[in-house]
This record gives structure tokens, sequence and C-alpha cells, in this order.
């Protein structure tokens, strides 16, 4: 399996997520369980999001720890992830905050005709067979000046690898939006709950 034109060695296809599911929130970027990872997290998606009440699509939402983040800052939020044990979690959090979760994929989310201003995704699209693809449907569910909020990285410091890099998903990104910063992450580890040594970053574009 490739991802664009870097070979990967493992995908998030290969998990049992429904397995997953009951220790998945027991990493601290997951469950966001310790409050400066939370908090951490809170700021860098103040910064990313836009400021005023938007559609916000979370995929691959997990146990919707981000979607909750979200919807506490008051976006209205769907979340869709093929597993529905993790549905399942996502859905007894936000508790009367303003957030749905859907089971489904990813790469094509059962949102019919319905457009957003945000399309929010973390360690998903280095798993997806064919990310410049994935990249122009989801641009599809975008409004005029939405943007796309991907989080992603290379993990593993030697070889072998997996992941996607930041100059290769800026580059899948540029036809597809007038604006691509991309933000690194690994020096933060507030983040994560520890120090990292392997690429991470998050990449914010703006479309037409």
């Amino acid at each position: 399996m490739t991802n664009g034109e870097r070979a990967i060695t493992q995908t998030g296809m290969d998990v049992d997520w429904d397995a997953a599911a009951a220790s998945f929130d027991d990493e601290p970027d997951h469950g966001l369980r310790d409050p400066e990872v939370r908090r951490a997290w809170s700021s860098r998606l103040r910064s990313w999001l836009p400021e005023r009440a938007s559609d916000l699509l979370d995929l691959g939402c997990g146990t919707g720890s981000l979607s909750l983040l979200a919807a506490e800052q008051g976006h209205r939020v769907t979340g869709v992830d093929r597993s529905p044990v993790m549905v399942d979690r996502a859905r007894a959090k936000p508790a009367g905050r303003d957030a749905a979760f859907l089971v489904g994929d990813a790469a094509a989310p059962p949102v019919g005709e319905e457009r957003f201003d945000v399309v929010l995704v973390r360690h998903v699209l280095w798993a997806l067979p064919d990310p410049g693809r994935v990249l122009r449907h989801w641009r599809g569910l975008l409004r005029p000046g939405g943007r796309f909020v991907l989080v992603e990285g290379v993990w593993g410091s030697t070889a072998p690898t997996a992941g996607i890099p930041a100059d290769r998903l800026a580059a899948l990104l540029a036809p597809l939006a007038e604006d691509v910063r991309v933000e690194r992450l690994s020096e933060d580890a507030r983040l994560w709950g520890k120090d990292v040594d392997d690429e991470r970053y998050a990449a914010v574009a703006t479309v037409n």
C-alpha cells in the first residue's frame, strides 16, 4: 500500500478499532484526561478553528475527544468513525453539547448534501489508500471559505516509519486551497503527554 508517493509499513486499516476502543482513551492525546494535555489541545484548536460558531466535521473522530473540545468552544460538530464502539463512547461524552456522531467511512462520510465550515482530521489521512483522492472528496464537503485542519505526522524516528510528511501533505493541499499553513507540533510535549522525536504537525488550509 502506498501513501501518495511514499510507501508506508502499516495502516490504521489493519487495526480492530472496536477492540481498541476500550483502551483508546488511555493515550494522553486521545482521552485528554490530563488537564495540561487537554488545555494544550484546546488552545491549539482555538487557534485553528474560526472565531465564530461554525459547522465542523470531525472525521475518524474516535471516542470524540476533539469533537467535544470543539463543541465546548461553541462549534456545531458532526463526528464520523467507522467503529461502532468508538462512536458509542463518543456519544456518551457530549452530555448536552452540540455534537452528533455517525458510524461511517472517514474517506466518504455519510453526510449527504450537508456542507461544513471545517473538516477536522487527526491521524487518519496517512492510513488511507489514496490521500489525494480523499482530500478532493473532502474539499467537496466544505463551503466556500471553509478550511481543512489536518493533524498528521510520521511516526518513528528510524526506518521503518509510518505516516505522511508535512511537505507531501502541503503539496497535496496546494491545488485545493488558496492558503496552506503548516504548524510543527513535535516540540510541544504538552500535546502528547511526553517528549516525542518524530514528525508531528498540523496543516491548516483555507479553500476558495
